[in-house]
């Protein structure tokens, strides 16, 4: 009891001097009244939910991606989207370019007339739906003029959520100097606000996702949809800090695209939910900082499926606390460098995708898969220092790959989120993030974002979430309810799987990044080690705005009563 009465004593002390902090500086010229906001470049999705295939119905994909590392990252200056920390120095200018940042995109129809939907995922730490609907704009005007015939029922931009690329929200490019300076000019009047993230940067991932999205289309082509899945156990993910939501989602889901023309390349999808982390700071004795510019395993996880002659598509899951665990793939593996520790799990991850429908003897067979002197070479290592190398493949088990009937029904709803995290309020007065602020009362603000809901055929139902998303609030976990939350009151809304049934999966940082997602109920500035989600979180009603809001989507479309 007395922990908890320090809980309660510290979130007040906090909330109360980030209020005050965030009191003294003046709303922003643009903030809007709520009642005066129009969506604008929003795309609310199929209109109809087809239950049965179209009589024309037949799937088709396209593909695209585009590198978006900067073409003069070696003259000018740009800075990491993640990690500012004693251990960089609080500086998060890239030194150098391990591999490269990109965009990857998919447009996907069924045939059945209602239009095509696209789909990019960057390679970023988080991208804001004020971002994505000038990207949607962009792309709107490309494809009206080069597909006159065709319909768009809906635009939707991802991030991987990787901390070691070029910083997209704003909030890690010269961030204490930007602050103080910001500051200065709101309190005196004098000269315009800086804006967080570099806006010729920006300008330039514009364009690059816009023709993306425009080559997927121009790429599309019939073909058969299959899905596999598997379990792959909780050797691979970690929940690192957050102990009152012990939730993991440990399957690995694989959708794969043939095209009917053996002649294009087809294309895997990927959903994995694990933080992507682990580059950009340096290793115990390792020369220089260790800012280096890396996708971090999704690049590497591409790099393995692109290497068996698929495209590669990626999108990350309900990560909130979940990081990748290097445990398993490293095994005592000595490493020069951190980024090398994302090579190795996703070049594992991704022989562990290429492998799902295959027999142990079939891996075996394959040398992408199982190449025997990387084994011996890995193996010796690891013996050297102690460790005992882990074959991913041991005790192997295939699973079942299952044809996707050609039925793509998805459906956008924007959900009003109030901003109860005075730091937020703070940031976007000072204008670091591109959000759209909402005035609701004095003092009082909000922000309209995105949630998404899609089925593919009657074999996956995907969920699109606007952040890092509680797993909890997916599964039913344990700060859900009374006695495993920091309030110890239940948080009262079903989780995903209660509404829309026991399968469904978590797209994340799905059109917007309004930081982490959580239960109101286990919501507390006061245990920073347990809780430090809090602090990067639009509030203690986010959770709830977003789940109502997947609550309301249900009854829309009769799902739920």
């Amino acid at each position: 009891m007395e922990k908890e009465k320090q809980v309660e004593l510290l979130h007040k002390t906090i909330n109360g001097v980030l209020k005050a902090f965030a009191d003294s500086i003046k709303d922003g010229s643009d903030f809007t009244p709520v009642n005066a906001y129009k969506p604008e470049n929003f795309y609310e999705g199929t209109q109809e939910f087809l239950e049965k295939k179209s009589r024309k119905a037949k799937w088709s994909l396209g593909y695209s991606n585009v590198v978006l590392t900067p073409l003069d990252y070696a003259k000018k200056a740009y800075y990491m989207g993640g990690y500012m920390v004693p251990d960089n120095k609080f500086k998060n200018l890239v030194e150098e370019v391990v591999d490269d940042m990109q965009g990857r995109a998919i447009a996907l129809d069924d045939g059945s007339g209602r239009g095509v939907s696209v789909f990019c995922t960057i390679d970023c730490i988080g991208i804001t739906n004020g971002d994505i609907r000038i990207i949607r704009k962009k792309f709107k005007e490309k494809f009206e003029a080069l597909f006159p015939e065709k319909k768009i029922a809906s635009v939707n931009i991802f991030s991987t959520h990787a901390h070691s690329c070029i910083d997209t929200q704003g909030l890690w490019t010269e961030f204490p100097s930007k602050l103080f300076r910001n500051l200065k000019r709101k309190y005196t009047g004098k000269g315009a606000l800086e804006r967080g993230a570099d806006e010729q940067y920006m300008r330039f991932l514009y364009n690059g996702v816009s023709d993306a999205l425009i080559n997927a289309v121009k790429d599309m082509a019939t073909g058969e949809l299959t899905i596999a899945q598997k379990d792959i156990k909780e050797d691979y993910f970690k929940n690192k800090n957050r102990p009152s939501a012990p939730s993991i989602v440990t399957d690995i889901t694989r959708l794969t695209f043939t095209p009917d023309d053996k002649a294009k390349t087809p294309t895997i999808i990927v959903n994995l939910p694990a933080h992507p982390d682990v580059a950009g700071l340096a290793v115990k004795g390792e020369e220089g900082s260790g800012r280096r510019l890396c996708g971090e395993y999704v690049y590497y996880m591409g790099e393995i499926i692109n290497k068996a002659g698929y495209n590669f598509m990626f999108f990350n899951g309900a990560i909130c606390a979940i990081y990748m665990a290097c445990g398993v793939t490293n095994d005592g593996v000595k490493l020069n460098h951190r980024y090398e520790m994302s090579v190795r799990f996703g070049r594992e991850i991704g022989r562990i995708t290429l492998a799902l429908t295959k027999t142990l003897d079939e891996i075996k067979g394959d040398k992408l898969l199982y190449d025997e002197k990387e084994i011996a070479e890995e193996s010796a290592n690891s013996a050297q220092n102690g460790g005992e190398y882990t074959l991913w493949c041991k005790e192997w088990e295939p699973v079942e790959e299952k044809k996707i009937k050609p039925v793509l029904n998805i459906r956008i709803k924007e959900v009003k989120i109030p901003i109860k995290n005075n730091l937020m309020a703070a940031a976007g007065k000072l204008k670091l993030a591109n959000y759209k602020v909402l005035v609701e009362d004095k003092k009082q603000y909000a922000v309209y974002s995105e949630i998404g809901y899609m089925e593919l055929g009657d074999e996956l139902k995907i969920c699109m979430v606007p952040g890092e998303f509680c797993c909890d609030l997916l599964t039913g976990g344990a700060s859900l309810y009374a006695d495993g939350s920091v309030t110890h009151t239940d948080f009262g809304i079903p989780s995903l799987r209660e509404i829309f049934g026991e399968e469904t999966i978590v797209f994340g940082l799905a059109n917007d990044a309004i930081g982490y997602i959580v239960p109101d109920n286990d919501y507390t500035m006061g245990d920073p080690m347990n809780h430090y989600h809090e602090l990067i979180s639009l509030g203690c009603k986010t959770g709830s705005s977003v789940m109502q809001g997947f609550v309301e989507m249900a009854k829309e479309l009769k799902i739920r009563d």
